[in-house]
């Protein structure tokens, strides 16, 4: 995708602050943090979202969340953290780029909205 923000920044197009990078996945720091950790992680294959996963695909959700776990242990993130991703424009989703929120270092209220 041409146009995509997450594309360019997965192919060093636009700078990011690197968390965690290999053959398949990127983890940036995310510009406007929501906690004192909050980092996303994105494939760099381009999938608009969950939406556009299917049998073939779908297991770099699991990459995803070993990573997203592996980072969480490398930020201290002991106590708890949160994983999310955001699915079309009711879901929140600002960036057409399947990607997950890794959230932390603080503690995260039970209410989602």
């Amino acid at each position: 995708m041409n146009d995509c923000l997450f594309c360019k920044i997965a192919a060093g197009e636009i700078p990011s602050t690197k968390v965690y990078e290999d053959d398949k996945l990127l983890a940036f720091k995310d510009i406007n943090p929501q906690a004192p950790v909050h980092i996303l992680i994105i494939p760099k294959a381009h999938y608009d979202s969950v939406n556009a996963l299917d049998e073939t695909s779908a297991p770099v959700v699991g990459d995803i969340m070993l990573t997203a776990k592996r980072i969480a242990a490398e930020q201290g993130l002991d106590n708890g953290y949160r994983i999310i991703t955001n699915i079309g424009e009711d879901g929140g989703q600002t960036v057409k780029h399947l990607h997950f929120h890794l959230i932390g270092g603080v503690k995260l209220g039970e209410k989602m909205c």
